[in-house]
């Protein structure tokens, strides 16, 4: 068999046609595999030059690290999401039914280890028994427990009602102080507490760091920091001090209904787009929607006797359902 080399010099004897290079293209794809004298084309063989196909691409680098965030990036980046859950959650409030200070004060030692909603079905008869601290600081234990068995760790709770109670009564004669100070002063009552009050008893700014907050300020990288005291200076510093108290509600709010725990409903987020930590949950749009709770899920919300303007309906009273 003549090569295919031979063919492209025009060497082949035996050519049909002695006219030019046309003929020997198809006649040295014939001598690569194609009998000659046989009538139609055959697929040519595939050339050792001939690209292979399906050929998976080589893997591409990792990407670089993004450049660490600037602190002016990262103000900006926390006061935006807190104009986003303002536009989200323009009826952010408080979750403890309370009338004054006192009030807030007991329903906020309960809380702990709880839920708002739990408390605020047990504080009516609570409040019918013992209206004012003097007459709370003369209950009787055993009684006073039954009455807030519901909120759980009763007896310590209770141990920590009379106690402050009595202190009410006899360093601050019945009046809940409304200074940072005095209030932590007082059993069974931190910081967390305080600021509580503080802030929706007498309109002194703070910032309430309880679980949800924790969780979702970690999640927004506001801080990296674990301990109560050390988020709470770091996240001050972020923002104005007329923001703290209403900042504090509307993260809570967003832990409460979105952003949960366990499984955050990152698909039904807001403010999806500024956070660092999108895809910790479901991102799912429709999946996310169920993962929704209280007033984002059409269910009641925490509060007996929530605020007018609360779009969802006031939840139940104990054993009502």
């Amino acid at each position: 068999m003549t090569s295919a080399h031979d063919s492209a010099v025009g060497e082949r004897p035996a050519v049909k046609s002695s006219n030019d290079a046309k003929e020997a293209k198809p006649r040295t794809r014939r001598a690569a595999g194609t009998a000659a004298g046989k009538a139609g084309p055959k697929p040519a063989a595939k050339s050792a030059e001939q690209p292979k196909q399906g050929k998976p691409p080589k893997p591409s680098k990792p990407p670089k690290p993004s450049e660490p965030e600037s602190r002016t990036a990262l103000v900006r980046r926390a006061r935006r999401i807190n104009r986003e859950l303002a536009e989200v959650y323009p009826y952010a409030h408080p979750e403890l039914d309370f009338e004054d200070p006192f009030q807030l004060l007991v329903a906020t030692v309960l809380s702990a280890q709880t839920t708002d909603l739990r408390v605020n079905q047990t504080t009516p008869a609570l409040f019918a028994a013992y209206p004012t601290p003097e007459d709370m600081a003369a209950a009787d234990p055993e009684a006073l427990e039954q009455l807030i068995r519901p909120t759980g760790f009763f007896r310590a709770k209770a141990r920590s009602l009379m106690g402050l109670s009595a202190a009410l009564r006899d360093r601050f004669d019945g009046e809940v102080p409304g200074r940072l100070e005095d209030l932590v002063s007082l059993p069974g009552v931190g910081r967390k507490t305080a600021n509580v009050v503080l802030g929706n008893a007498f309109g002194v700014p703070g910032i309430t760091v309880d679980t949800h907050f924790q969780r979702l300020v970690r999640r927004w990288k506001w801080t990296d920091q674990t301990d109560p005291e050390k988020i709470e200076a770091e996240v001050c510093s972020l923002f104005p001090k007329s923001d703290w108290t209403m900042l504090s509600h509307r993260v809570i709010f967003h832990g409460r209904r979105i952003c949960h725990s366990r499984k955050p409903a990152c698909g039904a987020c807001p403010i999806a787009p500024l956070c660092p930590s999108y895809g910790e949950g479901e991102t799912d749009p429709e999946k996310a929607k169920k993962l929704l709770k209280y007033e984002k899920g059409g269910m009641p919300g925490q509060r007996l006797k929530p605020p007018p303007d609360f779009p969802g309906p006031p939840a139940p009273p104990l054993g009502a359902g």
